[in-house]
């Protein structure tokens, strides 16, 4: 995986940049009704469970395509998915929407988004894109997790389980016709698309539970979490460095004693925010011996599947761990 440009300074990713003034006045009453309609489709012959289908296609935006990426998945031939965020490059935390993409909220009968304070820009674009009858997701509110919270739930295996859970359902509920075809799509997704991924993580927290790690950033919090090993990075350095602040000199220099000391056995590094900060740690973890693994906010590259994605990263987890701890 190759990093990306380091972005221009990110103080002010918490308080979102919207520039939609524009945006929304191109915005026709013939966009702002097309979320009622469906695009027409071939009969899906291959349905069977579902009985031949309904022939309807559900039209669907995710502010980013990882989860644009599992909720095409589990709607097969029966859904259409936009995602708005799909370039590795671009900073889901500072994006300005386009024309294009009130244009493409305006005609979705579904919605998800991530919430928490990731992408504040894509609730302004629902609000002034109204539907009539569409259905929104916010992952936050799905998971439990207010805003101020860790908003990177797609690195939390038991939440994207419920992510799953949660679309699936919805998708029966804006297509009952389609229940049993959906409901085949969650079962093979859960089961067979994931089952390398879920593998993984099984498998790692077997073996690996309760090993110290460091970290850049509050992105990986939410995997650590999940694979059972033991964060040591202070959680303000995270939170500082995820909100593109600066750390205090307090937290570097814990950061710093425990890559001396090698208190920590991984690094583990979002390579598409590697500011000169993470670039200093990444370094001498490695000249301390320290195995150093990369993650990243989008997938990457961007044309891969979240499995894909998250399937790569969490072999480079493994291997660095069985690096250092010689398992």
């Amino acid at each position: 995986m190759s990093p990306r440009p380091v972005p221009a300074p990110r103080s002010v990713r918490r308080a979102v940049r919207i520039a939609l003034g524009a945006t929304v006045a191109v915005v026709t009453a013939a966009t702002a009704t097309a979320c009622s309609t469906s695009s027409p489709k071939p009969a899906n012959t291959g349905n069977t469970a579902a009985g031949g289908g309904s022939g309807k296609t559900i039209q669907v935006v995710a502010g980013e395509n990882f989860w644009g990426s599992i909720a095409s998945q589990l709607g097969g031939s029966h859904v259409k998915v936009t995602s708005i965020i799909t370039n590795p490059a671009t900073d889901p935390h500072d994006y300005e929407p386009t024309a294009a993409d009130a244009r493409t909220v305006a005609g979705a009968q579904y919605a998800i988004v991530n919430g928490i304070g990731y992408d504040a820009w894509v609730d302004k674009l629902l609000a002034s894109n109204p539907g009539s009858g569409r259905i929104e997701l916010k992952i936050g509110d799905l998971v439990g997790i207010k805003p101020g919270g860790n908003p990177h739930r797609w690195y939390s295996p038991a939440d994207v389980h419920k992510v799953i859970g949660k679309i699936t359902a919805d998708y029966k509920k804006i297509d009952p016709a389609d229940a049993a075809y959906f409901d085949q799509q969650k079962a093979t997704f859960e089961t067979k698309t994931l089952a390398g991924y879920n593998k993984l993580i099984a498998d790692i927290k077997a073996k690996y539970a309760g090993t110290p790690i460091g970290a850049s950033e509050s992105i990986v919090t939410p995997l650590s979490e999940g694979l059972g090993l033991k964060m040591l990075t202070p959680e303000t350095f995270l939170d500082a460095m995820s909100e593109g602040s600066d750390p205090t000199a307090k937290d570097k220099a814990a950061i710093d004693d425990q890559i001396k000391n090698k208190q920590i056995k991984v690094y583990v590094y979002n390579s598409q925010n590697s500011t000169p900060d993470v670039q200093a740690q990444v370094k001498e973890a490695k000249a301390q011996g320290i195995p150093v693994a990369t993650v990243t906010e989008t997938l990457t590259p961007a044309g891969a599947t979240f499995q894909q994605w998250q399937t790569s990263q969490l072999q480079g987890v493994e291997q660095a761990l069985a690096k250092a701890t010689g398992k």
